[in-house]
């Protein structure tokens, strides 16, 4: 409780995070508005889902899309994806390729495979497709190190 009285958005996070599971919608809401007004990431994807699915709030696709943009600038690949998602729902599938190739580049494999899609439907440029690939592959070549691929082996 020590960080979350220091108004540290990480531990509000979390507590948030544990309160979901708990199924304690409304506490969860409470921890996430404060990491989110705090600039979490993560927090404000969260807001997005319960804001989707009703969760504790009333369903409101303005302020999912509001949360959603929020993460997506904060650089969640997750939020991006979603963002594609709901671009391709609205027929705008030039603005959802753009979305995805971004969450590719951020390292989202699901967002690797639309942008796939996509270049077969003709919305994507070969180049774009490439630099997407290559994006997608540096990003998952950045989070490879000696110690995860040691903890890999003993699992």
């Amino acid at each position: 409780m020590k960080r979350i009285e220091a108004n540290d958005p990480v531990a509000m996070c979390f507590m948030g995070t544990e309160r979901y599971h708990e199924g304690d919608y409304n506490a969860a809401f409470e921890y996430w508005s404060r990491a989110a007004s705090l600039g979490d990431v993560q927090a404000h994807f969260n807001l997005s889902i319960l804001y989707r699915d009703g969760q504790g709030v009333e369903k409101d696709e303005k302020r999912e899309l509001h949360h959603l943009t929020e993460a997506a600038i904060g650089g969640h690949p997750l939020a991006r994806h979603n963002l594609g998602i709901l671009e391709w729902k609205n027929c705008h599938y030039v603005r959802a390729a753009k979305h995805f190739i971004i969450a590719a580049k951020l390292g989202d494999d699901d967002s690797l495979e639309a942008v796939k899609d996509h270049y077969k439907a003709g919305y994507v440029s070969k180049d774009d497709f490439a630099t997407a690939l290559r994006g997608q592959q540096a990003a998952v070549d950045a989070t490879k190190s000696p110690q995860r691929e040691e903890a890999a082996e003993r699992m």
